[in-house]
């Protein structure tokens, strides 16, 4: 593992946002200085902080999105001299030249140390973006980092890639809504709220890796946003959460130390069969392309 630190302190943020992006800065850096002020060297932001999320999952062609910004264009640059001697990560829409991306960047005052485009898209996001082609992890002043955004943590194997390329911290940036069909009034006890959590647990434990999940709040057109802002610890107990409305979760974590408790009796991906799923995992490519 590379570039860890004793004692690291980090944060995941709930917060609401919009299509204003000089509205979106001064939130941003808001929650910067806050975090600052808390001796936060990692803080993540949620997705789609930049420019705000779709007004609705219905593919509505009269959203025109958010403004699509270049990842080494001058709003990027502008986060990175926010982030300072911090390391921040913060979603938004990606200009790719030929095609909009769902993406998330993480940045330091050096400028970009990551960038990733959301592979995995629900109901009718693929009908304002492209999707992104993989899963990898790269290493910062504060540790070997992996990123995803949203629907990707549904998918079990989104994590594992980034486990097995060596990160230390997984950070989930999301716009994830309430239930659509059956929603709750109150949003704690809401279905979608419930998977929300559990996929950051499960993806913490199984992968024996930190976890930070950062999300939007309050609403945005037809959606209500479920909050929940966490830091989950390698062994899927959440150790900071906001609740379901605005807030900051902030956690101090040895992040080495931590990995190397969680697996010193069973190392989920020391203890890893691959031999074993190849058969299985076709069988179902094939029954999913039937």
């Amino acid at each position: 593992m590379g570039g860890g630190v004793s004692a690291l302190r980090m944060a995941a943020v709930s917060a609401a946002f919009s299509r204003d992006l000089e509205e979106d800065f001064a939130i941003a850096e808001r929650l910067v200085k806050e975090a600052r002020d808390e001796n936060v060297r990692l803080l993540a932001l949620p997705e789609a902080c930049l420019g705000g999320y779709l007004l609705t999952l219905d593919g509505d062609a009269a959203d025109a999105g958010p403004p699509p910004l270049a990842v080494d264009g001058p709003e990027i640059r502008r986060l990175a001299a926010l982030a300072g001697d911090m390391v921040v990560v913060a979603g938004y829409c990606e200009d790719g030249g030929d095609a909009r991306y769902n993406s998330v960047v993480c940045v330091s005052g050096d400028g970009v140390l990551g960038n990733h485009r959301k592979v995995h898209q629900p109901l009718g996001e693929n009908a304002s973006y492209s999707s992104g082609d993989g899963f990898r992890a790269f290493d910062t002043p504060v540790g070997r980092i992996g990123m995803m955004i949203c629907y990707d943590k549904a998918f079990p194997e989104s994590a594992r890639a980034l486990a097995l390329d060596g990160a230390q911290i997984g950070v989930c940036v999301s716009a994830w809504p309430g239930s659509r069909t059956d929603a709750a009034p109150d949003l704690e006890r809401d279905r979608w709220k419930r998977r929300f959590d559990l996929f950051d647990r499960a993806r913490a434990l199984e992968n024996q890796i930190v976890w930070l999940s950062a999300n939007q709040a309050g609403t945005f057109g037809s959606l209500r946003f479920v909050g929940s802002a966490k830091v989950v610890d390698p062994g899927g107990e959440i150790v900071a959460a906001t609740g379901v409305g605005p807030g900051t979760a902030v956690a101090e974590i040895d992040v080495p130390r931590a990995l190397e408790t969680a697996r010193r009796s069973m190392g989920h991906l020391r203890d890893r069969r691959p031999e074993t799923y190849g058969q299985a995992a076709r069988a179902g490519e094939a029954g999913h392309a039937a």
